[in-house]
């Protein structure tokens, strides 16, 4: 079956997960270091607040916070976390599949461009995408998401001893009191 958007969906742009766990908040859309800088930009050009937050380091020291990091996240604008900065609710366009619109579409991030892709072999779509949910897993039309994927995969790879996660502090009002914030040794998780 052939992935596309369904019909007046934008869920993956709105709605954000715990990840790994509920401790370590919501998690934003991955950046990669590279992507920083140019999603900075777009924002400053849109006249939109973002949030970035480190979300993925490494070190060779385990006593030490990370030394370097691999990824960041895009935070999403509401409190708990959810709807991505970049997308347009305000305006009332609407996107080819009827959808809210992402004002960086073109430019948008490597994430973005492999969802709902979560592995490139064998192939395992996003249960959460609505897509998914309708209609299984896709097999074709998927080039340019598993191209992304594995650029990401790529640029993830490290010999790193100590690989450290980012808690954002960030997700339900309700769930507050059990939500960490800052840098997590992995092996701790």
């Amino acid at each position: 079956m052939k992935f596309q958007c369904v019909d007046e969906c934008a869920q993956c742009c709105i709605e954000r997960e715990y990840f790994p766990s509920k401790e370590f908040g919501k998690i934003g859309v991955l950046i990669l270091p590279e992507e920083k800088e140019r999603i900075e930009e777009l924002a400053r050009d849109n006249k939109i607040q973002i949030k970035i937050l480190p979300r993925i380091g490494v070190s060779e020291e385990k006593i030490q916070k990370p030394t370097k990091i691999l990824a960041y996240q895009l935070m999403g604008i509401e409190e708990n976390g959810n709807t991505c900065p970049f997308l347009d609710t305000q305006s009332g366009k609407r996107s080819p599949h009827g959808g809210f619109p992402c004002k960086i579409y073109e430019n948008r991030p490597l994430a973005c461009t492999a969802y709902p892709l979560i592995e490139s072999d064998p192939i395992n779509m996003d249960s959460k995408c609505k897509f998914c949910k309708e209609n299984g897993n896709a097999d074709e039309n998927l080039n340019e998401e598993i191209e992304s994927l594995l650029k990401i995969k790529e640029k993830m790879m490290t010999n790193a001893k100590f690989i450290w996660r980012y808690a954002t502090g960030i997700g339900e009002p309700n769930d507050k009191s059990i939500i960490k914030e800052g840098w997590v040794l992995d092996e701790d998780i």
